[in-house]
């Protein structure tokens, strides 16, 4: 199961979960105020290069750098 960034629209709380697809369209629940008026949020993946020339790349991040 993929990780997904959230951002709530009830409370306006940002948040990540490890879900299904099929999760996200039955709507995720916010940790907060556990409303499901959610939406997942698009982000860039993080890439880092490390001093032998290699290159991770990983997934979205902590949403709560998120605003």
């Amino acid at each position: 199961m993929p990780m997904y960034d959230f951002k709530c629209n009830s409370c306006g709380v940002t948040f990540d979960k490890l879900v299904s697809f099929s999760s996200i369209e039955q709507g995720v629940e916010c940790p907060d105020c556990k409303e499901k008026n959610t939406e997942k949020l698009l982000c860039a993946p993080n890439v880092s290069v490390n001093s032998s020339g290699g290159s991770e790349i990983s997934g979205c991040g902590n949403a709560a750098g998120f605003s």
